[in-house]
């Protein structure tokens, strides 16, 4: 998958949003339009460490580093969610705390929601752009969601809340249009920080997990272990330990009992064939270790 064409795309349309929302944000007053413009700063800084951890992930392995910088994706897709969700809602409800407690008039309300629509759109643009991309890839939305790919994840939530927010904070401009109540520009600033606190809690739990190291999931596990074992020169698999190393990068170790009776160089063939026969069913497989246990 184009990781990069995601990434770029949402960086594009960040920086844009972010320009208008603050300009508006300033000439109307609203903390709505305001909670708009912070979301996407944090959305523009996170997409920026995103990229930078993908560069980073794709240096060659060192002495120091004998299985790579696959890593690199998770540490900063968990520093992009804090920033891109946590920082923000807390930003977002500081600013709907300081209009409820001191409530301003809104002005320019037209205007407000005019770039709070372009905002909408934008999000869309960025949602459509991911699926695209997963087409092209022959792989589903399920698929990503399921997956270690932390960073793409993070950006499709983004603009997932981002669409939330944005309907929500339309109708609440409609609302003060009706009214001329600044008070409920302030209930839906809070409202917006309180659904990036929220989404930032449970995305950073998540990309916590892959950190520690988290092994391949159970489905695939029991995949490869038929897989092994269908060789007939295996006679049972006694441990088999995986982490993941990077969203497209994963470590296997086995301690494998082979059949009675094999010579030494009949065992090195048999590990250089379920070692070839792994790589090929799972390109992401690239650090194998096979101890023979007898």
């Amino acid at each position: 998958m184009r990781t990069q064409v995601v990434l770029l795309t949402t960086l594009v349309l960040n920086a844009v949003l972010f320009a208008l929302n603050l300009a508006v944000a300033l000439v109307s007053g609203s903390r709505t339009v305001l909670s708009q413009a912070i979301l996407a700063a944090t959305d523009l800084i996170g997409s920026a460490l995103l990229l930078g951890g993908l560069y980073l992930s794709r240096r060659p392995a060192d002495f120091e580093h004998p299985f790579g910088f696959g890593k690199e994706r998770f540490f900063w897709a968990f520093v992009s969610i804090v920033v891109t969700f946590t920082t923000a809602g807390i930003l977002a409800l500081i600013t709907g705390v300081d209009q409820l407690l001191d409530p301003h008039r809104v002005t320019h309300l037209p205007l407000g929601i005019a770039v709070v629509g372009a905002t909408l759109g934008a999000s869309g643009i960025g949602i459509f752009v991911t699926l695209r991309e997963l087409r092209l890839d022959r792989q589903t939305i399920f698929g990503l969601l399921a997956s270690s790919h932390q960073g793409l994840k993070s950006v499709f939530y983004q603009d997932l809340v981002a669409i939330v927010a944005a309907l929500v904070a339309l109708l609440g401009l409609f609302a003060v249009y009706r009214t001329d109540d600044p008070v409920i520009d302030g209930a839906v600033a809070v409202f917006e920080g309180l659904l990036l606190a929220a989404s930032g809690f449970v995305l950073s739990s998540e990309s916590r997990e892959y950190l520690i190291g988290r092994a391949v999931s159970p489905a695939v596990a029991r995949s490869m272990l038929g897989l092994v074992e269908r060789n007939p020169r295996v006679a049972r698999v006694r441990t088999m330990q995986s982490m993941q190393l990077g969203p497209e990068d994963a470590l296997l170790a086995l301690r494998i009992n082979f059949q009675d009776g094999l010579t030494t160089d009949q065992i090195e063939t048999t590990i250089d064939q379920v070692s070839t026969s792994l790589r090929a069913a799972y390109p992401n497989l690239r650090h194998i270790i096979i101890e023979p246990e007898s």
